[in-house]
């Protein structure tokens, strides 16, 4: 297993359906079926050249498994924090070690830049991703926001990374 930056000559449309595999898959029963069923496997390419972000994969014997974003938070009044936007895996991937890599990489990255701070956001219903979260040293917090997916008013969670989890945790 490889984890690395992309590059020009990565397929971002390989990527990018990385994310609509995983939302199909991941948000089955959480997010309306019709909306997931419109999801486009382009539909995020566009955010892979996103200056302000930072986008590493996942890769396994030579295939991309699976990709995650971070930058500077997105939002103001949590300033100074850094973000995990977003870890997706192919669902053939999924519960096999290949997320707390990517996660692990993930965070190491944005304390090289210098964010001691860091958040992620993750659905209220998503008891999967919670409870991944929570093994590899996220802990919830009160902080939420109502968001609109597919025409469903949904709760995101902010859980903040605590190293003392990990440590305890042995990561």
């Amino acid at each position: 297993m490889e984890i690395r930056y992309i590059t020009s000559t990565d397929n971002k449309m390989t990527i990018s359906k990385i994310y609509a595999e995983s939302w199909k898959y991941a948000y089955k029963g959480m997010i309306p079926q019709a909306y997931l069923d419109s999801i486009s496997e382009e539909q995020w390419v566009a955010n892979l050249g996103n200056s302000d972000r930072k986008t590493i994969i996942c890769i396994d014997n030579g295939i991309i498994v699976g990709t995650s974003s971070f930058s500077a938070s997105r939002l103001e009044r949590f300033a100074g924090w850094g973000e995990i936007i977003s870890i997706y895996l192919l669902p053939d991937y999924m519960g096999k070690g290949y997320g707390k890599k990517l996660i692990e990489y993930a965070v190491s990255e944005l304390k090289k830049l210098g964010y001691n701070d860091i958040f992620l956001w993750v659905l209220e219903e998503n008891i999967r991703a919670k409870k991944f979260y929570e093994k590899v040293g996220f802990i919830p917090t009160h902080d939420y926001f109502n968001d609109h997916i597919g025409g469903k008013e949904v709760k995101e969670i902010r859980y903040i990374y605590k190293e003392n989890e990990n440590k305890r945790h042995g990561i």
